[in-house]
């Protein structure tokens, strides 16, 4: 793929960290970086503890001389596998924060300007149209003193979180329980003639996650989900001048999904914002603008930069294991 043009670099210099070798080492600003090498050749120990660490201003920050080039990055974002929010309540539709638009729609309807209620009253966190008895939760929380605690539905509402008047309130022909457990696609298409909700739920969709349904507890999603999630978040943020680390994001996903990544990881670049991935994928590599490939081995053998460029430049340099595996690749995928 055509390479994007560098903005300027941050420059790490007389990185120490663990077993870094006293490395100077440049990240371009405004391209797609891949960090890669042999397992503890100190990818993470870079990026993580020294140029994040640093840019954060980390109290344990990784040490070094200095990083030159800092003040052309606002923020710095890890986009990792931890939950987008700690609430039990929060799913896709609160956290995109699509929810409160679809409650205005709700709101809207002949039903529910009869009744006279507003959009809280479609919420299951506050009181209003939820469930008096389980709070809008869905389900009873039972004590089982020294075992674990044991969940029931909620018999009032059936494990549906709403009175039985919010039920009737029906938005083409939906409850606000039946948009609920629209999947973030379906519900794209149910309310498409609404931009501020289409907004919300896009960059969800944009990650891979369209088939998530809107009401479904952010707690049951696996690590790499709860990643692009996050993923999604900075998509639908500002991203120019902002510094993203993604951690090995393709792991546990199918070839389509990686696609759908990458597309999500360059809107974040082309928008302004300078993203760094640590990676093993190969194809991952092989789409980045620049790569800086540690090693030669892991541990103590490690902690040197082999190699840095294009990844065709790194596929060329004799030292590099994962110039070894980019050029087997391009061997098997261009034969002849």
């Amino acid at each position: 793929p055509p390479r994007r043009s560098r903005r300027g670099e941050l420059r790490v210099l007389g990185a120490t960290e663990n077993n870094l070798q006293d490395l100077d080492v440049s990240f371009p600003l405004g391209q797609l970086t891949a960090v890669t090498g042999v397992s503890g050749a100190g990818k993470s120990t870079l990026v993580h503890s020294v140029l994040v660490g640093n840019l954060q201003g980390d109290p344990d920050r990784g040490a070094c001389s200095g990083i030159e080039g800092s003040d052309a990055i606002t923020e710095a974002v890890v986009v990792d596998q931890r939950p987008a929010s700690r609430s039990p309540r929060s799913n896709p539709a609160t956290v995109s924060k699509s929810f409160e638009a679809i409650r205005r729609r709700f709101a809207a309807t002949r039903e529910a300007r009869a009744l006279g209620v507003g959009p809280g009253w479609f919420s299951f966190n506050v009181p209003g149209g939820r469930c008096d008895t389980c709070e809008g939760a869905g389900q009873l929380v039972i004590d089982m003193q020294f075992l674990d605690d044991v969940r029931v539905p909620c018999d009032d509402c059936g494990g549906l979180r709403y009175r039985k008047e919010v039920l009737g309130v029906r938005f083409e022909g939906r409850s606000i329980v039946d948009v609920l457990e629209l999947g973030v696609d379906e519900a794209i298409e149910v309310f498409a003639t609404d931009p501020a909700i289409v907004a919300k739920l896009a960059p969800l969709s944009r990650v891979g996650l369209g088939y998530l349904p809107l009401g479904q507890p952010l707690s049951t999603l696996s690590g790499g989900e709860h990643q692009r999630v996050r993923l999604a978040l900075a998509l639908s943020g500002e991203s120019a001048d902002r510094l993203y680390v993604l951690d090995e994001p393709t792991t546990g996903l199918h070839p389509e999904d990686i696609r759908v990544l990458l597309g999500a990881i360059d809107a974040l670049v082309d928008s302004g914002g300078t993203v760094v991935v640590v990676e093993h994928n190969l194809d991952v590599v092989r789409h980045a603008d620049y790569v800086i490939d540690l090693g030669p081995e892991g541990g103590p053998g490690g902690g040197q930069v082999l190699a840095t460029g294009s990844p065709e430049e790194i596929a060329r340099d004799s030292r590099s294991h994962t110039g070894a595996a980019l050029r087997v690749q391009r061997e098997v995928t261009e034969p002849g």
